[in-house]
């Protein structure tokens, strides 16, 4: 069925009590977006950050009393209802909707990432096959298009690759598809764990992979130690990234943006000399190099 939408526009502060009003008024569903392309950088664990300017959007069925609920949204708020305004959200089959926005991707000259639902667009390729689920990592964001992008490049022939942060295990898989032997994933997170091993054993690598968290991951060096996580995380890793590294192996970062990027390569300084790729357009960076034979 079709359902009528009330978009609110709200400052930071006030968007609690617009959302306790909303449930007192019976709304369907409740979700908070940014109204001002407005970035949030690792929010301190525990806390829900808004954007300064959030808009709350409710979900009402449609045969609800839209002015009424306006006009109970205006009595009960101190100071009115924020700017807002009504729009007919048309019913349609979910699933196939997200369905028709998620294509098969090309990343380099080698691999491809494609959906279950999609035959590959070129089947002599490298295909890893993966849907969207809770695991973060599909392809779709630039940094992880930069890290599939930079394994896509190298010569990973019998090499042992080492994914922290693995999310979904999209980049470990990558690797392994395109010729390591072994990928060791380390992820917080037992639902990426979970979501890595379906992954691995969907494209058929996973007697070629062992996942861990942080505290279990064994002693080991890598030829390749990739991580596409966030600049606070990387820069507290680095000792712990780069003693993975074998000498002269590949270390990649990933989950930077610009105005990050000279204190990162300032964290790693000791251990690797990084080179700066860029994503045109977007704040995104990637970092990569070669694990130094002597500390500085």
């Amino acid at each position: 069925m079709a359902w009528l939408q009330l978009k609110i526009d709200s400052a930071k502060a006030d968007a609690e009590r617009i959302e306790e009003a909303l449930e007192l008024v019976g709304a369907g569903a409740i979700m908070m977006e940014d109204a001002a392309d407005q970035p949030l950088f690792e929010p301190p664990l525990g806390t829900t950050p808004l954007w300064d300017a959030t808009r709350i959007v409710a979900l009402f069925t449609i045969d609800s009393d839209i002015d009424a609920i306006i006009e109970f949204l205006n009595d009960h708020l101190e100071g009115g209802l924020p700017s807002h305004r009504v729009e007919i959200l048309e019913d349609q089959v979910w699933e196939r909707a997200w369905m028709d926005h998620y294509h098969p991707m090309c990343f380099g000259d080698r691999l491809w990432v494609v959906p279950s639902w999609t035959p590959p667009p070129q089947p002599d390729a490298i295909n890893l096959l993966l849907d969207p689920g809770l695991a973060f990592g599909t392809g779709t964001h630039a940094t992880t298009a930069l890290c599939l992008e930079w394994l896509d490049g190298l010569d990973l022939q019998d090499k042992v690759v080492i994914d922290y942060g693995c999310g979904s295990g999209i980049l470990a898989i990558a690797a392994l598809l395109l010729g390591a032997k072994h990928a060791y994933c380390v992820d917080i997170d037992p639902q990426a764990l979970l979501a890595t091993k379906d992954n691995a054993a969907r494209n058929g690598v996973a007697d070629r992979m062992s996942v861990f968290f942080p505290d279990a991951m064994p002693k080991l060096k890598a030829e390749v130690v990739i991580a596409n996580i966030l600049a606070g995380p990387l820069a507290e890793l680095a000792p712990i990234l780069a003693d993975l590294c074998d000498t002269n192996g590949d270390l990649a970062l990933s989950g930077i943006i610009d105005s990050q990027v000279e204190e990162t390569r300032e964290a790693y300084a000791p251990w690797v000399t990084l080179d700066l790729l860029k994503v045109k357009d977007e704040n995104w960076c990637r970092l990569s190099g070669k694990r130094l034979s002597t500390v500085s």
